[in-house]
């Protein structure tokens, strides 16, 4: 699998463990000014912007420890810009989640894990 495979094998996988986790998929790769966010979602009263993460291998650390400070603050940008563009949100509860996947060499699922609030907000 090449790169752009595994990054679409591992948010489609991502999607599915978020449903099953009881979140609603609101939107998908969505691009703004400062980046783009992966999966909109909201589980309960919480509006989730969730980074995923996936891996063929963990030789060089898992999905979750491939988030650089950088990266990090990316999110949060990215999350307030959202957040401000949309008047609804002004008030609600959000946070960001990342899904940390790893696959196999045939892009079968070895791991998929949930990590809320895995990015702090302020």
């Amino acid at each position: 699998m090449n790169y752009a495979e595994v990054g679409r094998r591992g948010e489609e996988l991502a999607r599915k463990l978020l449903r099953k986790s009881g979140y609603r998929i609101l939107d998908t790769n969505v691009r703004g000014h400062f980046g783009e966010i992966d999966i909109i979602a909201r589980q309960k009263r919480c509006y989730v912007f969730v980074e995923v993460r996936t891996k063929t291998g963990v030789a060089f650390g898992t999905p979750e420890e491939s988030i650089t400070a950088h990266k990090k603050n990316k999110l949060v940008t990215c999350a307030l810009a959202y957040v401000a563009s949309h008047p609804e949100l002004h008030d609600a509860e959000w946070r960001i989640d990342v899904v940390a996947i790893e696959l196999d060499e045939e892009g079968r699922q070895v791991r998929a894990e949930i990590i809320e609030s895995a990015v702090p907000t302020d």
